[in-house]
């Protein structure tokens, strides 16, 4: 099998492709640039072996032309929600436009069907169980898993989205919500940081997430899903003492406000879809993200 994988460097895409190559999975990437620092940190010399095309999806016959030969497309390439909140228009153009040219490279090349990534901000602050996003990222998101009921209702082509929540782990180092991640790296070093949200937030280990990427690459359901990921919900303050444990004396504070999206997000339909998954306690995720950061082994696992 031969997977393309749009938004290859990014952190969540890195660990996708981690698992896809131990499971003996082709995987063609493609991204605005040859960047695979991290990919390197997570896989040594197997980085320099993919099959990486550089492009951007907002072009339809860049999507189309790096789509051919795969058998599917596992769809993450976007701007981040503070960059479609300052660029909208540009942000619509590669988060929904994007997405639009992904469907439908897959839709006229034949593919079984399309994972992709979209996000627990779709409900905003107010709603657990109604979308009602109060961001710009959000709504595009939103949009593209209409689309996705589109192109199923349409065309017979099958999709599985993913909301997950706040995401943190090793390499997590971009963007609003990598608050957690960058905090355990700044306590390694000794150096003081602040988190720039407060409150409560459902943290969600990043190889939990890969692993359901995987699971429905390899038993997607039939039609058109969008599932919520949720993690361990938190308070912020209980995120910083966990840190502190790990790393007495650590110099972390948070503050400024909550994150635009519901802390407790509902659970819906996944389990009757995906069995078996594993989520990882938030404080081995925090461990295993602090080893990381200290240049040991043992986050590997």
């Amino acid at each position: 099998m031969r997977v393309l994988l749009t938004g290859g460097s990014g952190f969540i895409g890195s660990w996708i492709i981690r698992r896809l190559l131990a499971r003996g999975i082709e995987v063609r990437v493609l991204d605005l640039a040859d960047d695979r620092r991290l990919l390197r940190k997570l896989l040594g010399n197997g980085a320099e072996t993919l099959d990486w095309r550089i492009g951007d999806v907002a072009d339809f016959a860049t999507v189309e032309a790096a789509t051919k030969g795969c058998d599917h497309v596992l769809h993450l390439a976007a701007l981040l929600a503070n960059t479609c909140r300052d660029e909208p228009l540009r942000g619509a153009r590669v988060n929904l436009g994007g997405t639009l040219n992904v469907f439908e490279a897959a839709r006229r090349l034949g593919l079984g069907g399309v994972t992709y990534m979209s996000t627990a901000g779709v409900f905003g602050p107010a709603s657990a169980t109604v979308p009602q996003p109060s961001t710009h990222y959000g709504a595009f998101k939103l949009a593209c898993e209409g689309s996705a009921r589109a192109y199923w209702q349409d065309h017979g082509l099958n999709s599985v989205g993913f909301r997950p929540t706040t995401i943190y782990g090793p390499g997590r180092e971009v963007g609003l919500s990598a608050g957690p991640t960058l905090a355990c790296g700044a306590a390694v070093r000794g150096e003081a940081y602040t988190l720039p949200f407060t409150g409560t937030v459902d943290l969600l280990y990043v190889d939990d997430v890969a692993a359901i990427f995987e699971a429905a690459l390899l038993a997607a359901p039939q039609g058109a899903h969008a599932f919520n990921l949720l993690g361990d919900v938190t308070a912020v303050q209980d995120v910083i003492a966990a840190i502190q444990g790990y790393v007495p004396g650590a110099r972390i504070s948070a503050q400024g406000p909550v994150l635009p999206i519901h802390p407790r997000i509902a659970p819906d339909g996944l389990a009757q879809y995906f069995s078996g998954l594993v989520r990882t306690p938030l404080a081995t995720g925090l461990a295993k993200t602090i080893e990381y950061y200290r240049g040991g082994e043992s986050w590997r696992g």
